[in-house]
């Protein structure tokens, strides 16, 4: 056979010693061979991880099944024409090139695999180190824009101006912390803080969101109706908050000054809560529709020209999924939008066991 090196081991235990050192692609193991029992040694070789591309064929008229349960690739009979055997050991061969070629592609994948880790922690730390730089001072600036607001010395057409600098300094806080938590959800890192949330809890959860839309909330029309004695469900607290402030945010966006904003909690089957967040501005192109959930996709048509990475649908999405709900949009152009997301109620045992503790 051209272009194939052969090597000749005199006896099993001479190729238990030095077949890591040789490496072959195809081993014949002569059933004859001295030494120890070849099928312990096969057995003994087989469990090397540098000679798992070596491809074992037996050859003899006994002890064949031994070396077959030991983890030979093929047996051949002793009086098998030489053309027959070589043509075997050419198979053999390319059996083993296959397996270098794969393991030679995997290696590359998995190098690619970590250079996309290293590449996705870093950009994890990123994402975390901006965000708490920036929540520290942009907090600041609310706060001291808020006290100067709120002086009476301060001129009215000044005063507007610091309550649209304030409203946008509260926007700038909302892309840096839904851009953390979708990383953090995209990373399965975000634990839900669950709790037992009954209609007074929702209605006060409405009302913290109101709060932390913004001043320019008040120059619409903003309803709120929470059906009454609803089952309660297990959601997080602050997790719904920050989802309703950024659907508000949103519908906020797309009115007009003294168009009308509406958020309504009632049951939507015998299984789950629905809250929806109704406005009558100018809806959403149906092609922007289908994305709207998606990071850095938003709808290109927006009544205040405002950049937004589209983060805050994307939060939202992530964490209505997470609690067990779904999330979806009605819209049509000249006619408003309609965002809604369903929560599982409560049924856990556990919460069942908690619902009766604050019954008693």
């Amino acid at each position: 056979m051209p272009q194939v090196e052969v090597l000749h081991v005199p006896d099993a235990d001479t190729l238990l010693r030095e077949a890591h050192l040789r490496l072959p692609r195809v081993a014949l193991l002569y059933t004859g061979t001295p030494g120890a029992p070849l099928a312990q040694v096969l057995g003994i070789l087989r469990q090397r991880a540098e000679l798992a591309g070596t491809q074992w064929i037996a050859v003899g008229s006994q002890g064949l099944g031994d070396l077959l349960a030991a983890g030979a690739d093929a047996l051949i009979g002793d009086t098998t024409p030489p053309e027959a055997l070589a043509m075997q050991v050419r198979t053999m061969l390319a059996r083993s090139q296959q397996h270098v070629d794969l393991q030679d592609r995997l290696s590359r994948l998995q190098h690619r695999i970590d250079e996309f880790e290293h590449d996705e922690r870093v950009r994890d730390q990123l994402i975390h180190m901006l965000v708490h730089d920036l929540k520290n001072p942009i907090s600041a600036v609310m706060g001291l824009l808020e006290v100067v607001e709120d002086d009476s010395r301060v001129p009215g057409d000044s005063r507007e101006l610091l309550r649209v600098a304030r409203d946008e300094a509260q926007h700038l806080l909302h892309l840096t912390v839904n851009m953390l938590d979708v990383r953090k959800i995209q990373a399965g890192k975000m634990n839900l803080r669950r709790e037992l949330m009954f209609s007074p809890m929702l209605s006060e959860v409405i009302e913290q969101a109101r709060g932390d839309v913004g001043g320019s909330l008040r120059e619409r029309q903003f309803t709120v109706q929470v059906a009454p004695n609803l089952s309660p469900v297990s959601a997080d607290p602050e997790i719904l908050r920050r989802v309703l402030a950024n659907l508000i945010s949103n519908a906020l966006k797309h009115t007009s000054v003294g168009g009308s904003i509406a958020v309504a909690v009632q049951q939507e089957r015998q299984d789950s809560l629905r809250i929806s967040v109704r406005d009558n501005g100018e809806g959403i192109p149906a092609d922007d529709l289908p994305n709207l959930f998606a990071a850095f996709e938003q709808s290109r048509l927006t009544l205040h020209g405002r950049f937004d990475t589209g983060m805050g649908l994307a939060f939202c999405k992530m964490a209505i999924e997470e609690h067990g709900g779904r999330i979806w949009v009605e819209s049509e152009r000249g006619h408003g939008s309609m965002f809604a997301f369903t929560i599982p109620f409560a049924r856990d045992a556990d919460e069942d066991e908690d619902f009766v503790e604050l019954l008693s």
